[in-house]
This record gives structure tokens, C-alpha cells and sequence, in this order.
């Protein structure tokens, strides 16, 4: 069995439009306490993250208590929106969650994110078997890992995961890296 328990990153600064460099807010530097709480009786033994700030940011203060190392994955990171800022971004999530197609000129679209998170996550799976693993993440990457194993998670579930943050979903996967289990935690 591998264990690995995906952490959606705790509350960003919006008003920093960089994705990559996008840092906690001081709320978010917090609840970085949460992540350690829930964390304090799993025996992770591996970490990983996006390469995006705030996912590390968010792991970082638990994998320092534990001596662990944070390796990141770049196909782990969030999908790329646009070129451009995107004011009505309730509206576009709605489209894109309607059309897994459908992308804005310079961004991608939620095939193109799950079949890259997808494919970063079984080569996880590949090189860390049997392992229980931490990983840094974002709101709709993981989202789009949650509907590749359970095609019912849909639109409605990732307007109910916008506001959570910090989120962990643990995925339990079976040695010829079968998933057996979801199981969604709020923090």
C-alpha cells in the first residue's frame, strides 16, 4: 500500500497576480499549524510539491519537524489560467468544469491539467511504492486527480473546496497502483 496525502495550500496573497511566487497570507502562514496538527500522528516518510510558493510554503513548516527533505515536481503545479489576470473566475472554473477542453488564449485546459498531474502522480506512485508521501498542491490540480479516480467529483465539489485551504485528500493505492480509497479531510 502507498499512502499519499495530497495538501491543498493554505490562504494566498491575491493580490500578488505571479502564480509561481504567490505567498501565504499571514493567515495562511498560521494555518500552516493545522497542517503540523494533522499531521503529527502520520508517519510520512516522504515529501514533495508543486513548485509554487504557497504549496511549499504550506508543507514546509511540518517537513522541517520531521528532517524531510521537499523534492518539487513541476507537472504537479496548477493549471495555468491565461496570459492574463481573470476577473470573473467563477464563471470560467463553471466553463472549463463544463468542457474539460475549453482554455483561455496562453492557459490550459482541465484534461490538459489532470493528464499532467495524473502522469506526475504514477510516477510518484512508480518510484516511491509502499511509501506514505506529503505533497504540496493546488485547489484544482487536485481537484482534476480527484475526478480521474472518482469521475463524480465534479463542479459543484470544487466550488464546495474553493474556500478550504489548507484541504488534504489522502489516496490509498494498491501495490499495481490502484486507488482503494479517497478520503477528503477539512483542517
Amino acid at each position: 500500500m502507498t499512502e499519499v496525502w495530497f495538501v491543498r495550500h493554505a490562504e494566498p496573497n491575491y493580490d500578488n497576480h505571479d502564480d509561481l511566487l504567490r505567498e501565504l497570507t499571514e493567515k495562511g502562514l498560521k494555518d500552516r499549524a493545522k497542517v503540523c496538527d494533522f499531521f503529527a500522528d502520520k508517519e510520512i516518510t516522504v515529501a514533495l510539491s508543486s513548485p509554487y510558493k504557497r504549496s511549499i510554503d504550506t508543507i514546509r513548516t511540518f517537513t522541517d519537524s520531521r528532517g524531510l527533505e521537499i523534492e518539487t515536481v513541476d507537472d504537479l503545479r496548477e493549471r495555468k489560467v491565461s496570459d492574463e489576470w481573470v476577473e470573473d473566475f467563477k464563471d470560467f472554473t463553471a466553463r472549463q468544469w463544463e468542457d474539460f477542453s475549453f482554455k483561455l488564449p496562453g492557459g490550459e485546459c482541465l484534461r490538459e491539467v489532470q493528464d499532467r498531474n495524473i502522469a506526475a502522480l504514477k510516477g510518484i506512485l512508480k518510484k516511491y511504492k509502499g511509501e506514505k508521501i506529503i505533497i504540496g498542491s493546488h485547489g484544482t490540480a487536485l481537484s482534476c486527480i480527484i475526478n480521474y479516480y472518482d469521475d463524480s467529483y465534479g463542479y459543484e465539489d470544487f466550488r464546495a473546496m474553493v474556500g478550504k485551504m489548507p484541504w488534504v485528500v489522502e489516496f490509498i493505492f494498491d501495490d499495481d497502483m490502484n486507488c482503494l480509497e479517497i478520503n477528503k479531510f477539512d483542517i
